[in-house]
């Protein structure tokens, strides 16, 4: 009886697997925060739109890399929240850039379900800027 030989463990997948895909996927996202930022800087109503995206971008960035490499090296770790305030405060692009490239917390359903809260949240309201608040008129006008 011969012993059956052990298949070698799977190599995992690439961190940027599909990277045309995941790009266009992060191009189209952006679209409407983009336009809106425009929108309302040529409005004359603020430039920080425009500045925050990028800024928050590149702190969530650094922030998802340093929890990535606190967990692998058994430290202390960036807290949820935080992770989640910077997505919230216009660094989603950036956070979703992070956890492909570190592939760091994309398993755990519950911090993606609220990831993709923030994002719906944020296309939801560049949308309605874009429209004039007509959305948020008519969602107050159906509250009563």
């Amino acid at each position: 009886m011969t012993r059956a030989q052990a298949r070698p463990a799977p190599t995992p997948p690439s961190a940027l697997q599909r990277p045309l895909a995941k790009l266009l996927v992060l191009l189209i996202l952006c679209v409407l925060p983009a336009a809106g930022a425009w929108r309302m800087y040529l409005d004359g109503q603020a430039l920080w739109p425009l500045l925050a995206y990028p800024l928050a971008s590149l702190l969530a960035f650094a922030l998802y890399w340093q929890d990535k490499r606190s967990a692998a090296r058994g430290d202390w770790r960036t807290p949820e929240v935080r992770l989640h305030l910077f997505e919230l405060l216009g660094g989603w692009p950036g956070a979703l850039v992070a956890q492909q490239a570190f592939r760091h917390k994309t398993r755990k359903l519950s911090f993606q379900l609220v990831f993709w809260g923030i994002v719906l949240l944020h296309q939801l309201f560049w949308l309605d800027s874009l429209l004039g608040g007509r959305l948020s008129a008519a969602l107050l006008q159906w509250i009563g």
